[in-house]
């Protein structure tokens, strides 16, 4: 009886060893070839993901379309603040930060990293220069806030162009002989 019961333990104990084996690690099958009695290790090929490169030709112009949509909200919603008066203009401030919350955590492809960058930074200053003026800022931190504010929108502007592969060809600024100044 003993002896029965030392068997089925010892039979149980190595089929668990070999179920145990043939886990989710997988061993390499070894074949030898006709010409040599060397054994060849077959690779086994990589997982074919399919995740799509959101950065590739096909793919990148969608998702620039989403970063850049929040652009266009908050460029609307700035030219609306830039008309409001100053006891009203919180109400367009709170409108500018959610755009510029929800363009924050907005969840990119590498490759779009500048030109969030370029676009959180121009709403900070946006954003900031209103608030400036709101609390009665003087001229020339407004003037300030404002020419950084177009800097960074054309930084913005020029990376947004780069990835879409479109040349950006500065304006001919022309002069007519009556804005040419006297000596």
């Amino acid at each position: 009886m003993t002896r029965t019961l030392l068997h089925s333990f010892l039979s149980m104990l190595i089929s668990a060893a070999f179920l145990a084996g043939c886990g989710s690690t997988q061993t390499p099958p070894i074949t030898t070839t006709e010409e040599s009695a060397t054994p060849v290790v077959e690779t086994p090929t990589p997982d074919i993901t399919m995740t799509p490169d959101l950065c590739a030709p096909g793919n990148i112009e969608a998702e620039i379309n989403k970063v850049h949509s929040h652009m266009r909200e908050f460029d609307d919603s700035a030219i609306l603040a830039s008309y409001t008066s100053r006891d009203r203009l919180s109400d367009s401030i709170a409108d500018l930060q959610r755009i510029r919350r929800e363009a924050e955590d907005e969840l990119i492809p590498p490759c779009l990293t500048i030109l969030k960058a370029y676009q959180i930074q121009h709403m900070n200053s946006v954003i900031n220069t209103l608030i400036a003026f709101m609390g009665g800022g003087d001229q020339l931190t407004l003037d300030q806030g404002i020419t950084i504010a177009r800097q960074q929108h054309d930084q913005y502007t020029l990376e947004l162009a780069r990835l879409l592969g479109i040349t950006v060809v500065p304006a001919t600024v022309i002069v007519t002989p009556s804005q040419t100044p006297t000596p």
